[in-house]
């Protein structure tokens, strides 16, 4: 492997031996790993980690893999999903990729066969890019970095999920509800005030007039949308 050495997998898999040996192996081929073994922790990684490819089982506890990839949808994901799943009936495939999976692998599934697919949706994911651009700033979702007018733009980490989370839904109106759960993390107690304090910081760090924003807008009785 080459430039795939730092890419991140995220595991969600409940069976200890399948998660253990899946792991070691996208260990050895070069991925840096996270785990999870069942859905509801593997939805928080997701949202905390910002993993760069999930490999999601379908037969979880707490939530099962449908539903996460709902939750997933919900939010607008834009990670690659590889589902495995002991089902391997037409209606279930179906399902999954309508969700958002990128790929369904049937078990028991050969490992060479598993690392195969996942190197290609990587490689499909690093096609599409994952730099955006808007005005004079660049953000790139995968190094975590922002630059203005040439200038690199410190931010917190929060600062860059919230930035990253509007910059991957161009034209999407969010309700400050959805902000919370999307930017934030799921279950996170906040407060609408703790959005529009946030959305002001991006505003005075990336707007050409903070008062007149052109790029982070606020919709009337519904939220904010991003505008590139």
């Amino acid at each position: 492997m080459t430039d795939e050495k730092k890419l991140r997998i995220l595991v969600v898999e409940d069976d200890l031996s399948i998660l253990t040996g899946l792991s070691m192996n996208l260990k050895y081929e070069g991925y840096e790993v996270l785990q999870a073994q069942d859905g509801r922790k593997g939805l928080q990684k997701v949202i905390d980690e910002v993993p760069d490819l999930i490999v999601l089982d379908v037969m979880l506890p707490e939530m099962n893999g449908f539903e996460v990839l709902e939750e997933l949808k919900k939010r607008g994901n834009t990670i690659p999903v590889v589902v495995l799943s002991a089902k391997g009936v037409e209606t279930d495939r179906v399902m999954g990729l309508n969700l958002g999976a990128d790929d369904y692998v049937v078990k028991p599934f050969g490992l060479q066969e598993l690392l195969a697919r996942i190197r290609a949706v990587l490689r499909r994911r690093v096609r599409d890019g994952s730099t955006v651009k808007f005005s004079d700033t660049i953000v790139d979702l995968a190094a975590k970095t922002v630059a203005r007018a040439g200038k690199d733009i410190e931010l917190t980490a929060q600062e860059f999920k919230l930035l990253g989370h509007f910059v991957s839904h161009p034209g999407h109106t969010f309700s400050r509800e959805e902000l919370l759960s999307g930017a934030w993390g799921y279950g996170y107690e906040g407060t609408a005030r703790t959005v529009d304090n946030f959305i002001s910081q991006l505003r005075s760090k990336f707007e050409p007039d903070p008062d007149e924003p052109k790029h982070f807008v606020t919709v009337r009785g519904l939220g904010y949308r991003f505008d590139p």
